[in-house]
């Protein structure tokens, strides 16, 4: 079967791809290593992720995409080539159509920026959707009809929240704090606290395992290795779900205020059905435990994680590249 559609969830810090009748075939980090002497592409994806924080002088491992936009667009182009080139496999006759999801509040140079890449990586062409939009048709949720639904995306490097209506964002907000950040946070305050250097990976790996929106006794306490900062040698610390929930508490509330904001702007008629529907939350971030119960606890709205939240925007791409027709009026640009 000739790939003629693909849908990508262009994150930054992970890059799904989907193909209509076969769905997710690439859910990979947005990393990529690079060879500073020739320029290289050494790795991308799982391969470079691997890399981070351990490559020597030669050898640079970076993230091409910050808060959701383009930060390098060569090595974000070779990104792209990449994953189309692994959702189409060996055999290439088509230039494949391709939908990338972008934050709701991009600009038109960076819209141009995403477009230019998804062409020079091989796309014949672009169709653009903003985050919240296929999060929320991936989410199973009626964009089309004339009620309101909000939809929280919480990914790696922005929060997007935003009401939709009739197949538009009637209200939104987009913060730069998300998963990233919430990481950074850990590190920072186990830097703080425990005189501990570590790294992304690891405080990645404290949020998934006992971290928390809300204190959880369940979740205990893990062993954490690091540098100890004042001696440089290496040490090994107990970490507890309270230190976490302390560690993550003020990005919290700047979503939580991204949140409130939206509600606060949104005409009367749709809140009511916002109210009746609840907020549904999805991407990365809202696998945090307890964040629907925060969320609901500070706006006094109902709050549901989505099925699968990882996968929301991806399959919105899909689903809405098997529909084009009806989806028409949420994609911004083609070219």
């Amino acid at each position: 079967m000739f790939v003629k559609k693909i849908g990508i969830d262009l994150g930054t810090t992970n890059t799904l791809v989907y193909v209509p009748k076969k769905g997710v075939v690439v859910n990979e980090p947005s990393v990529i290593a690079i060879s500073i002497s020739d320029n290289r592409v050494l790795a991308v994806g799982n391969e470079a992720r691997e890399m981070i924080g351990k490559t020597p002088d030669t050898i640079v491992a970076c993230r091409p995409l910050k808060d959701g936009v383009i930060a390098d667009y060569r090595v974000t182009q070779a990104m792209l080539s990449y994953f189309i080139g692994k959702a189409e496999g060996k055999i290439r006759i088509f230039r494949p159509e391709v939908m990338i999801s972008v934050p709701a509040g991009i600009t038109s140079t960076e819209r141009r920026a995403v477009i230019e890449a998804a062409i020079q990586s091989g796309a014949k062409s672009a169709y653009l959707v903003k985050e919240p939009v296929l999060a929320a048709i991936g989410a199973g949720i009626p964009i089309n009809t004339p009620a309101g639904n909000m939809i929280v995306d919480i990914g790696g490097g922005t929060t997007e929240v935003a009401i939709i209506s009739l197949g538009g964002i009637v209200a939104w907000s987009s913060v730069k704090v998300a998963g990233d950040k919430l990481d950074r946070a850990i590190t920072d305050y186990i830097k703080k606290r425990h005189n501990l250097a570590i790294g992304e990976r690891t405080a990645e790996e404290i949020k998934i395992n006992i971290g928390s929106a809300l204190l959880n006794s369940e979740r205990g306490s893990m062993k954490v290795k690091g540098r100890d900062l004042i001696e440089g040698l290496p040490k090994t610390i107990d970490v507890s779900n309270k230190e976490v929930v302390e560690a993550i508490t003020g990005e919290l509330k700047e979503m939580i205020r991204a949140i409130k904001s939206v509600l606060q702007e949104t005409p009367p008629e749709l809140a009511a059905d916002v109210m009746n529907r609840g907020i549904i939350l999805s991407g990365g971030g809202a696998l945090l435990n307890k964040i629907d119960e925060l969320v609901t606890q500070t706006t006094g709205v109902p709050c549901y994680v989505a099925d699968e939240p990882l996968l929301c925007v991806v399959k919105g791409t899909g689903i809405a590249l098997e529909n084009l027709e009806v989806y028409k009026r949420s994609i911004m640009s083609k070219k």
